[in-house]
């Protein structure tokens, strides 16, 4: 089993930044972001694996950057020029390298881009 911890998520105006970070409670092969708009289907927003191979989704390449520290289990989102599209709840996911789908997934952090 492994815990997700998100903080960071805020109120934001448009072409503002914000990074969130998620802990986990043990080094997990690969970590990642998901959103869910209201509304909308969750989608996956960007991932990272221990050796720090990285997938973007089309719509935030050149905006957002995932990163993460593999001695803290931390992964971390930095979000630039956001848009009120990106308006959502972000969730922390993580799975092992035998599994072929995100098994855990953090409770959530809520993101809003407003004037």
């Amino acid at each position: 089993q492994v815990q997700l911890v998100e903080s960071g998520g805020d109120l934001v105006q448009p072409g503002g930044s914000l990074r969130l970070s998620c802990a986990a409670s043990r080094n997990i092969y690969s970590m990642g972001w998901y959103r869910q708009a209201p509304g909308k289907e969750r989608e996956l927003v960007a991932t990272i694996t221990s050796g720090s191979g990285t997938n973007y989704a089309d719509s935030v390449k050149g905006r957002f950057t995932i990163s993460r520290s593999n001695t803290k289990n931390m992964v971390y989102l930095q979000m630039n020029s956001l848009k009120p599209e990106d308006t959502a709840v972000y969730y922390c996911v993580a799975r092992d390298y035998s599994s072929l789908t995100y098994d855990y997934w953090g409770q959530g952090t809520q993101v809003t881009v407003s004037s």
